[in-house]
């Protein structure tokens, strides 16, 4: 059994959306300065790193993260590699050869090589999925689909990609790191931090292989 870690490590310098708030990771207590434990504060977006978007991230008076079935973050889960995708629309996803009946769908691109190359600054180019993709995965059926950068949708042009997905009741991981995970099958666990009342949450994302 090979276990991949998918998560984005959370640091100050990792990238994060614009106009989001930055992370901060501080020592408030210090065992070197005396004291009897080292003890940190953490501040950031619920939107950083690797997440997960709640349906009250786009939908008004959609679930919140405590609300989003355990049972759809759990299971079988299919990893398509796309490096030469520009857009993941209907079309490109039609021609991936994305086995039928997958239910838990992640997309590797070249957005993956951002956070292997330790890039700071927030990309805009990244490879995102345009409405006539979200319709497609709704479409087939799929209840989990992840993307290797900040958002599943395009810059500048959010919302309609989120509100497909989230009306449908689709999950949306952002922010993976699949560098070094071929295409194929393998069994997800996605556990979001229990942030009560949230629109999302940071998560731990690992993929086992089967």
């Amino acid at each position: 059994m090979r276990i991949y870690d998918v998560s984005v490590g959370i640091s100050p310098e990792i990238p994060v959306w614009p106009g989001d708030p930055p992370v901060r990771l501080e020592r408030t207590q210090s065992m070197d300065a005396g004291a009897h434990a080292n003890v940190s504060r953490f501040e950031a977006g619920v939107h950083v790193g690797t997440h997960i978007d709640a349906p009250l991230h786009f939908i008004r008076g959609g679930r919140s993260i405590e609300a989003i079935p355990l049972k759809s973050l759990i299971g079988r889960a299919y990893v398509v590699e796309l490096k030469r995708a520009e857009v993941l629309d209907a079309s490109t996803l039609e021609g991936a050869g994305i086995p039928p009946r997958t239910r838990r769908l992640l997309f590797k691109t070249r957005n993956s090589e951002f956070w292997t190359k330790g890039e700071r600054k927030f990309r805009r180019d990244f490879v995102a999925v345009d409405p006539s993709g979200a319709q497609w995965m709704v479409r087939k059926g799929v209840r989990l689909v992840g993307v290797d950068y900040l958002s599943v949708a395009p810059f500048g042009d959010g919302a309609p990609t989120h509100r497909i997905l989230l009306e449908a009741g689709v999950v949306i991981v952002e922010g993976l790191n699949l560098t070094g995970v071929a295409q194929g099958r393998y069994s997800i666990y996605c556990l979001p931090l229990k942030l009560i009342g949230s629109d999302g949450a940071p998560a731990r994302v690992i993929l086992v292989g089967v």
